[in-house]
């Protein structure tokens, strides 16, 4: 049993004691495990990575910051939460009915339970596990390969000639945000007017949120579904970030994009490789040679070999011959037959109607 601590606040009416801890038990798993994520914050504040970076001092979290705890075992023995059909029990809390948004699948285990308290209520996110994720593709038997080129005009250009234009979700909703901050401004701190119009701002932030990371598993999919392996940049995105273009690189979320496209391609057994995104723009993918551009130039237009496309093709191009190297498979040549005569094309947009929609797009090659 856990002894009760007490503290001592100098008030104007003197001392006060008050406990450390409240009165509610709380579940022991739960409590190992805030402390073990305190933990790692600190031996992250005090231990460098890898590259000799040590990440920010912990902060406390006052009353109501902290927005989530863990179960770490589910239906066990020992378990302090246990899921009976749509009923979810926890310990020291009692039995809550919940909504499945899908049924769990037949194979996998419940691993933990994570409640968060988000903008719109409360949510339960559950672990499995499961024994049949399938291998990796083996390199030798990869069919299909595409190089992604992202960017703030268009979202991603492939190899191939297709792109995605940017959704701008944030962007779009800016007026908005700006009606609903003048409206909390105007409301007396502390208030319950004040509480309800705070709600309002984040459930607008939750919306846009969750708008971008949609977007970001359909796009992901269509190309899994479309591709055998994927090459894309190694970007410095918090580099990125602090330029005038803050703002738009963050509402694309790239590197949000690219940990679900890796993830996604792992889960269904396909391949995925980073590449350094050193001179991708600049070289030519026909001949090779360095073709200087500052970035309002927009079209590739080499004076070597006469290839003119867009410029996101041409660092798409690039980055596809250069992922292909990396995992020891042939590309395309410099100066082959396919660049002996100047062309001159122009990539196509796609509108990301549905996933089916854009992957039969980008099997057949056509996109409109």
């Amino acid at each position: 049993m856990m002894r009760k601590r007490q503290v001592r606040f100098l008030g104007e009416g003197g001392t006060v004691t008050c406990p450390l801890l409240p009165d509610k038990d709380i579940y022991a798993d739960c409590q190992q495990q805030n402390l073990m994520r305190l933990d790692k914050a600190w031996k992250r504040w005090l231990i460098p990575d890898k590259n000799g970076k040590r990440g920010g001092r912990p902060r406390f979290k006052k009353w109501g910051d902290i927005c989530s705890f863990t179960f770490p075992r589910v239906n066990h023995p020992k378990a302090g939460a246990r899921l009976f059909g749509n009923i979810l029990k926890l310990s020291k809390i009692g039995e809550i009915e919940v909504i499945l948004h899908r049924p769990i699948p037949d194979g996998f285990t419940l691993k933990q339970a994570t409640i968060l308290r988000k903008a719109d209520g409360w949510y339960v996110s559950l672990s499995l596990e499961d024994d049949t994720v399938p291998a990796p593709l083996p390199v030798d038997e990869v069919k299909s390969s595409v190089g992604i080129d992202v960017g703030l005009e268009k979202f991603l250009t492939t190899s191939g000639g297709q792109c995605i234009s940017v959704p701008r979700f944030y962007r779009n909703g800016q007026a908005k945000l700006a009606r609903e901050g003048r409206q909390l401004s105007r409301k007396q701190k502390g208030s319950n007017n004040y509480a309800r119009q705070v709600s309002r701002v984040a459930k607008f932030h939750l919306h846009v949120a969750r708008q971008r990371k949609d977007f970001h598993y359909q796009v992901a999919h269509c190309l899994c579904s479309a591709y055998d392996l994927i090459a894309f940049e190694v970007l410095n995105i918090k580099g990125l970030a602090r330029t005038r273009l803050a703002k738009s690189i963050l509402d694309v979320a790239w590197g949000a994009f690219l940990e679900i496209l890796q993830a996604v391609a792992v889960k269904r057994g396909k391949q995925t490789v980073g590449i350094d995104p050193k001179r991708t723009s600049i070289e030519c993918s026909g001949c090779g040679n360095r073709v200087e551009k500052v970035l309002s130039d927009r079209i590739h237009e080499c004076p070597h070999c006469g290839l003119t496309i867009d410029r996101d093709w041409n660092a798409a191009i690039n980055i596809l011959n250069r992922g292909l190297r990396t995992v020891g498979l042939p590309f395309s040549g410099c100066e082959g037959p396919e660049v002996a005569v100047p062309v001159k094309q122009q990539i196509l947009i796609a509108k990301l109607e549905s996933p089916t929609t854009l992957r039969e797009r980008l099997v057949a090659g056509v996109v409109t």
